[in-house]
């Protein structure tokens, strides 16, 4: 039928399509001939034609910040295919939230950030479906809601996207599930319930679809610390450390990457917590999660710093005192409220927390540093409570390491937040340790040889005490890896002087770059320094640009999701 030509084509063609690209292609050719479609020529067990009848189509739709619900959300699609049904992935990014009224089954995989806030990517979709009164009548959805419950609001956007989609009409086939950073066995749970409730609308059997397993588990590395240096001169008020770790095991990352680290608590404050209670410290307690003694789930594992309000609640219950609506230490607690006897102790056990990790943005280059090396960029942290010291749990946990010392962690993609081409422009605005992956950005460039142009605002309080990796932008401009270099040190003059104004001061040549497709990154504080920048950036394009101030918000947007406009701020 075919020449010997055509037919080495189509063989060539062929040879490496996978099961999907296979029925489509098959389908295709069938169009063209009208006639039947090739999918007989698959094994018949790889279709499971009942389902594949009954269901069309499913939505999944991911919203991410840092890669994490779409690497889940794009394993989860992988099981739905292998099942049978057809399935369209998608970010919410790209997806038109006009065409919601049109969608059957809708699910989502969406992450929290900050204080509540939905990843960066996802704001127009989440923005559009609370600003407009949608007709959402025809669609059956499930979100799952990926969050830290270190934090107060804890998977806030799924809940807010589940209860607005249920306001608009859409009829809620699974309950909402919230996963903590531990979500491997939710997610499978929540799969294995999208079957169920897709099957069950469907009106055909599940008893078949059985689920592969999900694997969500992060990689860990073992390390040693190989250097660990105060970057502050000695008259400063801050200690800012550079940490470099060495492994044995190749690491992979790149520039924009994070590396997480689980803290553990102070063993003087749990031996005063066993102190307190009159536990044994020995015991073995069984916790959701992990058995160990009380000192090592203390020490470890649980969460004893800084407790959500819903934990001091369950708290007040079990010991029966009235206590307001607060975040304390669990030391605190024990002291101002405590327990009864060590029973009771063990009862406020279960309801804590497990430790939630911290992450540190890199601020070594895997092809300047190597694949056993990786540095982070740690400020640790002092506060006052009632004119008592403390220190903020990782920094301080971090800060007392010495060289020679193990450390396990693990790496978190850069998701958005990684550089362009090696010959685009970027503008970084990272003051204080915001600067931690623009040095990563600029060892990079540096080691690869790229072309583009390097623009740096940094700042801090102080410029001999404070300008932290000082030697080495000086010697990236001296080289011309860094092609130019604003600085704002905000204690030095009579007026505070902050990065935002330098980017103003250069207005003119900042819109000059953004025009010629410059990315810009921000890093280091959310407030006020990220949101001051970009009123600043706004104003830039206003002005410089002869936009309306809706124009500028849309050209910023534009930026930001095409991912020339990226923030990673705390």
């Amino acid at each position: 039928m075919l020449s010997e030509t055509k037919l080495n084509v189509l063989k060539q063609i062929s040879v490496d399509l996978s099961r999907d690209e296979a029925i489509w292609a098959s389908g295709y050719l069938a169009g063209l001939a009208g006639g039947t479609t090739l999918t007989a020529a698959l094994p018949p067990q790889q279709i499971d034609h009942s389902i594949q009848n009954a269901v069309k189509k499913i939505t999944l739709a991911y919203g991410t910040e840092t890669g994490n619900s779409k690497k889940l959300a794009t394993s989860l699609a992988g099981i739905i295919k292998k099942k049978g049904i057809q399935v369209k992935l998608t970010d919410l990014s790209q997806y038109k939230a006009k065409d919601l009224s049109k969608e059957e089954f809708f699910f989502v995989v969406i992450s929290t950030q900050g204080e509540g806030d939905p990843p960066v990517l996802a704001k127009k979709f989440y923005d559009y479906i609370y600003e407009n009164e949608l007709n959402l009548s025809n669609l059956k959805f499930g979100v799952l809601a990926l969050g830290d419950s270190s934090y107060p609001l804890f998977c806030k956007t799924g809940e807010d996207v589940d209860s607005r989609f249920e306001n608009l009409g859409g009829q809620r086939i699974i309950p909402l599930k919230k996963c903590d950073i531990d979500y491997e066995q939710d997610a499978q749970n929540w799969i294995e319930h999208v079957f169920e409730a897709v099957n069950k609308t469907s009106g055909i059997s599940s008893k078949n679809a059985t689920v592969q397993k999900v694997s969500t588990g992060r990689k860990k590395y073992q390390g040693k610390i190989s250097a660990i240096l105060n970057l502050n001169d000695i008259t400063s008020e801050k200690e800012t450390y550079h940490i470099e770790i060495e492994t044995e095991e190749a690491l992979v990352y790149q520039p924009g990457a994070a590396l997480g680290v689980l803290p553990f608590n102070s063993k003087t404050i749990v031996e005063e917590i066993i102190t307190l209670t009159g536990i044994d410290p020995k015991k073995q307690i069984s916790t959701p999660k992990i058995t160990d003694t009380v000192e090592e789930l203390l020490h470890k594992y649980l969460n004893i710093s800084y407790l959500l309000k819903s934990v001091v609640a369950q708290y007040a219950k079990i010991t029966g005192h009235s206590i307001p609506e607060v975040r304390l230490s669990l030391l605190d607690l024990l002291r101002i409220y405590p327990v009864k006897n060590a029973e009771e102790f063990e009862d406020v056990i279960q309801i804590l927390t497990g430790q939630a990790p911290r992450l540190y943005s890199i601020s070594s280059s895997p092809e300047a540093h190597g694949e056993n090396e990786i540095h982070i960029t740690v400020a640790k942290s002092e506060f006052f409570i009632d004119h008592e010291k403390h220190k903020g749990l990782c920094s301080g946990f971090l800060s007392e390491f010495n060289e020679g010392e193990d450390l396990e962690f693990y790496i978190q993609d850069a998701g958005h937040f990684k550089l362009p081409e090696p010959d685009k422009d970027i503008i970084m605005i990272g003051p204080g340790t915001g600067i931690a992956p623009f040095r990563s950005f600029l060892w990079e460039r540096d080691a690869v040889g790229g072309e583009g142009k390097n623009w740096l605002f940094f700042g801090d309080r102080n410029f001999v005490s404070d300008f932290i990796y000082q030697s080495e932008i000086q010697d990236f401009l001296k080289t011309g890896s860094l092609t130019n270099l604003d600085l704002a040190f905000s204690r030095d003059t009579a007026e505070k002087i902050y990065v935002q104004h330098k980017l103003q001061q250069k207005a003119q040549e900042v819109f000059y770059w953004l025009e010629g497709g410059a990315s810009v990154y921000v890093c280091g504080t959310k407030d006020p320094m990220s949101r001051d920048v970009e009123d600043t950036l706004l104003n830039i394009i206003q002005q410089q640009g002869k936009r309306s101030k809706e124009e500028a918000l849309h050209y910023l947007e534009e930026m930001e999701l095409s991912g020339r406009y990226a923030k990673d701020v705390y």
